[in-house]
Formats: C-alpha cells, structure tokens, sequence
C-alpha cells in the first residue's frame, strides 16, 4: 500500500478515493432510488434535516412527499426520520470528516501557510459566525412555526442545519482563507491573516444584524439584551478565573499554546455558561421559558444533577451548572495535552485541531446564546 501510494502520490489516491465514493453513491441512487436514496441517503441523511428545518419531532417519505409523521399516521408511509444523528449517519460522517481533514492538510501544503498561530486568530470570527449562522435557521424555523411558511426555503436552509452547516461554513472559510493569501501575495495586504479576520468579522456582523432585524420586525423572535450580556460576562470571569490558576499552581500547562490557551477555555466558558444560563435562568432574564438542551451530553448532564441532588438544591442552583464545570476541566485538559513538542513537531497539524477544539465549543455556544438573546 506504500508503494502505490508512494508510486501515484498521497493527493491523487485522495482525490481519486473521494471521486470513486462520489460515483459509487450517485450511480447506485439513480440505479437504485428506493434502496439507495429513500432507505438510505434520506432515511439517515436527508431526513433529519427535513425534520430539524420543520422543528418536526420526525418526518415520514410519503411517496415522495415529505411530511410530518403525525398528519400522515402510520400506515401506507415510506421510512422515517427524527433529527438529530444515529449510528448509520455517524458512520457516515465520521470517515467523511477524516477525509476532509487529509484534504485540508493537502491544501495547506500546496498553499505554504506560514504564521499559523496568526492564522488561528485571524479564523476566530469564524467561529462565533458558525454559531450565529446556525440561529438563522432556528428563527427559520420558528417563522415556520408561526407562519406556516419558511423565509429561507429547502434545500438551501438545510444548508444552515447540522451537520451540514459545518461543511458550508468550512467551505466559507475556505473561499476566504485562499483570497486572502491571494490578496497578501499580490502585495495589496501587509499579511493575510487581516483581511481573512476581516471577512470574517463581516459575515458575523451580517448574520447578527439580519437575526436582530428580525427580531425587530417579526412576531416570532424577541431581543433579550440581558441575555449575551449575562452569558459573556460570566464566560469571561470564568476565563480569567481559571487562566489565572493555571498561571499561579501550573504554568507548565500553557508553555505550548500560549495565548491561544486564553481562547480555548473562553470559547468552553462561553458553551457552558451559555447552557447554565439558557437551561435554569432564561426565565429570569426575560425569556418566556427556559430552552431546551439540543444535545444529549447537555441533557444527560442536567438530568443526572436533577436526580442526584436534593429538589430543594436544584430549585436553588439549577442543574445545569456541572456542565460548565466539564466544559472547563475539558479545556484545561486540551491545553496540557498541546505541549511545546505538539507544536514543534507539527505546527500546521496543532494549529488545525486546536481550531477544531475551539470550533466544538464556541459554535455551540454561540447558538445558544444568540438563541436565548433573539428568542428563537
């Protein structure tokens, strides 16, 4: 297997895996629709899209039709759907996520990237606008709750709905990452990291001025000002808590990421003190209810507080709260794993997954509280 790849090149074998799985699944839906397409490609990829941008609790292929499990019953209908993942999609994605980081290295090789801790904080924005562009869809969502009709249609809002919105803001990402090289090797930018923070600074400025207009104009969604307010404060004072203790009992942690240590365990304060606030105190801030943890490990978190702790306790302090303590004690881990070999060794692979670690947090929680903030 070396020597073929060694003898053909890594980016060809790549590129050439990823075009024979393209062809293998296209021509085995259009030989094969129901078995390969309905029962397959929809039932586990395309539904639970559907089902989400519907805020449906599970849809159902009606003979082509794709409607709402319970105005179709449960007789004379094709397979089902329920958002979220199961174990069929996740072993879909997973290889197709490791494919797309080969991919990424490949590129940035051919594009000889340099400043890569620059380039870290230059994708930043990126990130919270991941979080804010996934917002779009729940107010899209909530406008069809209300309405009856979306203002961003299917398939294009399926393209803002987990897991695709990952690869939409990757490829995002990507498009301006590449233009932004292009402007700094053109000598029209001292450096391509700013124009590269530029865009991205503006996609999230666009995003959070279309969320509050409709707030401002629609039924369907609220401006809660107390709501980022909280949640940014507390994630900050939790980040200069717990940098700050890093700094005085174990300083050897950080020798690796740096500064950029600074923003992994922000980006994790703000998912948990986002779910802290959104799950037990939304209310209390303004908003009609509390939100509802959209994943299980939120869930599963709160729900073992509830049952472990006295009701008394709970009522007073949440159940939430254990969340963001996991949150912290994750990021403090992720800092002392990247040491100064992970960095010397493979910069361009360090800097990538300590991305994808801040990505994890700050996309999350973001949503979360652009949700509680626009009520969507």
């Amino acid at each position: 297997m070396d020597d073929f790849i060694e003898r053909f090149g890594a980016e060809r074998v790549w590129a050439a895996t990823v075009a024979t799985l393209v062809a293998i699944v296209g021509l085995g839906a259009l030989l094969f629709p129901q078995q390969v397409y309905v029962e397959f490609i929809w039932q586990y990829y395309w539904g639970p899209v559907v089902a989400d941008a519907h805020s449906w609790n599970c849809v159902a292929w009606a003979d082509g039709q794709q409607l709402s499990c319970e105005e179709v019953g449960t007789t004379g209908v094709g397979p089902t759907a329920e958002p979220g993942y199961t174990f069929v999609s996740y072993a879909g994605y997973v290889p197709t996520l490791v494919l797309l980081l080969v991919g990424i290295i490949f590129l940035l090789r051919r594009l000889g990237i340099e400043r890569f801790r620059r380039a870290f904080f230059a994708l930043f924005p990126f990130m919270l606008f991941g979080g804010a562009l996934r917002v779009v869809e729940d107010a899209n969502a909530a406008a069809f709750a209300t309405t009856g009709e979306m203002a961003i249609q299917l398939p294009w809002s399926g393209l803002i709905i987990s897991p695709l919105i990952y690869f939409t803001v990757f490829f995002i990402a990507l498009f301006a990452l590449v233009a932004s090289i292009w402007l700094d090797r053109k000598g029209y930018v001292s450096g391509y990291e700013y124009p590269l923070a530029g865009f991205g600074t503006a996609l999230l400025t666009l995003t959070i001025a279309y969320l509050a207009y409709v707030a401002a104009t629609e039924p369907y969604a609220q401006f809660y000002p107390l709501i980022p307010l909280v949640i940014l404060v507390g994630a900050t004072l939790t980040t200069a808590i717990t940098w700050a203790a890093i700094g005085r009992y174990a300083p050897e942690l950080n020798r690796g990421t740096e500064s950029m240590g600074i923003v992994v365990i922000w980006a994790h304060a703000v998912d948990g003190v986002a779910n802290v606030i959104g799950l037990d105190w939304a209310t209390s801030l303004g908003l009609p209810a509390n939100l509802v943890p959209k994943h299980p490990i939120n869930r599963a978190i709160a729900e073992t507080t509830a049952d472990v702790l006295p009701a008394d306790i709970v009522s007073l302090t949440g159940s939430a709260w254990p969340f963001l303590l996991v949150k912290i004690a994750a990021a403090v881990f992720i800092i002392w794993i990247f040491d100064e070999t992970v960095f010397e060794d493979s910069p361009r692979y360090a800097i990538l997954l300590m991305i994808t670690v801040v990505a994890v947090g700050l996309g999350p929680g973001t949503r979360d509280m652009l949700r509680a903030t626009f009520g969507v």
